[in-house]
């Protein structure tokens, strides 16, 4: 496979970073967030652990801008540059260098492959290079270019989150935000996924946030990580090995 890296500007590296500082935030009159703050560090895979209704998605999606914190901040630092992204349009954000993989994957079912793909590339400075970023997503994941005519809806669940991902890395991100790739595929899937992943954050020197349950799986691609429990932080691990030898990590995901 041949060198790809879009880290570079005018010759310099850049460095992107996410802070997230006591983030409140729910739906309505429930309050899902607690002062939830974490930190994903430049090229760092960062995992956030939990089950299901603990806040994870909530948090990945106050980061894009889907829904809007009540306190709290959240900051981007790229370049040296801080951006506040507290009440941004979630199209803002993109454009800033965040992608993200939904939860289900969120495809246009009716559009054929290479149309959501394209459709990813919406941020401006990843438009120039669609037809580059087109090879190199085919070039990761060859199914995709056998069938890219085929519409999404009409593909299997780890076909459609091959798609998710490819659509996500069109945009040329700085920053990878990955909700929940377990969800809906079989063990195996699952296990060739987040493989995927690492393999692509570390070919790409992306900075990966990863939301997930299953943390067999994601400790694959972990630096470290939390775990957050009724919408609060738990538990922060500074290494992997911290988190496999948490005594609540094994008591709640590892049946210790």
């Amino acid at each position: 496979m041949r060198s790809f890296t879009i880290r570079k500007w005018k010759g310099r590296i850049l460095a992107s970073s996410l802070t997230i500082t006591d983030v409140e935030a729910g739906y309505g009159s429930v309050r899902v967030l607690h002062g939830v703050s974490i930190t994903v560090e430049d090229g760092e895979s960062v995992v956030l652990l939990g089950s299901n209704g603990n806040g994870k998605s909530t948090l990945i999606k106050c980061i894009t801008g889907i829904v809007r914190p009540s306190a709290g901040a959240i900051t981007l630092d790229v370049d040296g540059v801080t951006t506040d992204l507290v009440g941004m349009a979630p199209q803002d954000i993109v454009g800033l260098g965040i992608a993200m993989v939904p939860e289900g994957r969120r495809l246009f079912p009716a559009l054929s492959v290479e149309e959501n793909l394209v459709l990813g590339a919406f941020r401006k400075e990843a438009r120039p290079m669609i037809a580059e970023n087109l090879d190199f997503v085919f070039e990761t994941f060859p199914r995709l270019k056998e069938r890219r005519g085929q519409l999404a809806g009409s593909m299997s669940g780890g076909e459609q989150q091959m798609v998710a991902v490819a659509r996500a890395l069109m945009s040329n991100p700085k920053i990878l935000l990955v909700d929940e790739p377990s969800v809906g595929l079989a063990p195996i899937l699952v296990s060739q996924m987040i493989a995927k992943i690492k393999e692509l954050k570390d070919q790409r020197a992306m900075t990966v946030l990863m939301a997930e349950q299953n943390f067999n799986q994601a400790i694959k691609i972990a630096d470290r990580g939390y775990v957050i429990v009724h919408g609060e932080i738990a538990y922060e691990g500074a290494t992997a090995e911290d988190l496999s030898n948490n005594d609540m990590i094994k008591e709640y995901y590892l049946g210790a």
